[in-house]
C-alpha cells in the first residue's frame, strides 16, 4: 500500500507541475489580437492554431490526471490503518481520575473555614 500511495502522490505532484507551466505557456483570449497584424504567432512549431490546441488538450488531460490523483489519495488517507506509535495512547485507564468538590460545599478557588479564622486578628 505504500508503494500504491507514493505512485500516487508522485503523478500528482508532476501532473499538478505541468498543469501549473501549460497554464502559463499559453496565450489568453486578447492574444490572439496580436497574431492578426502580424506578431510572428502564426510561425511557431504548430502553426497559428495548432499550438491552442494542443496545449489546450494536454492542460485537460493533466488536470483530469490531477483529479483522479486526488480521489485517490483521498481514499487511501480514509482507509488507512490505525497504527500508533505509542502503546500507551490506546490504553484503557483502570481507575478514572475522581474530580470531588471540596468539603462544605464550597467552591474550589475558596480556602477552608479554619484557614480564615487564623487571619482574623486577636
Amino acid at each position: 500500500m505504500d508503494y500504491f500511495f507514493s505512485i500516487t502522490l508522485l503523478i500528482h505532484v508532476l501532473s499538478a507541475l505541468g498543469v501549473i507551466g501549460l497554464v502559463l505557456v499559453q496565450h489568453g483570449k486578447g492574444a490572439d489580437m496580436g497574431a492578426a497584424f502580424g506578431s510572428g504567432a502564426s510561425g511557431s512549431l504548430f502553426g497559428a492554431t495548432g499550438s491552442a490546441n494542443f496545449l489546450s488538450r494536454t492542460t485537460a488531460i493533466l488536470a483530469a490526471v490531477f483529479f483522479l490523483t486526488s480521489l485517490s489519495l483521498a481514499y487511501v488517507a480514509a482507509n488507512k490503518p490505525n497504527v500508533s506509535g505509542s502503546v500507551m495512547r490506546d490504553a484503557v485507564q483502570s481507575s478514572p481520575a475522581s474530580t470531588s468538590a471540596p468539603a462544605g460545599g464550597e467552591g474550589a478557588g475558596s480556602p477552608a473555614p479554619d484557614s480564615r479564622a487564623k487571619d482574623i486578628p486577636k
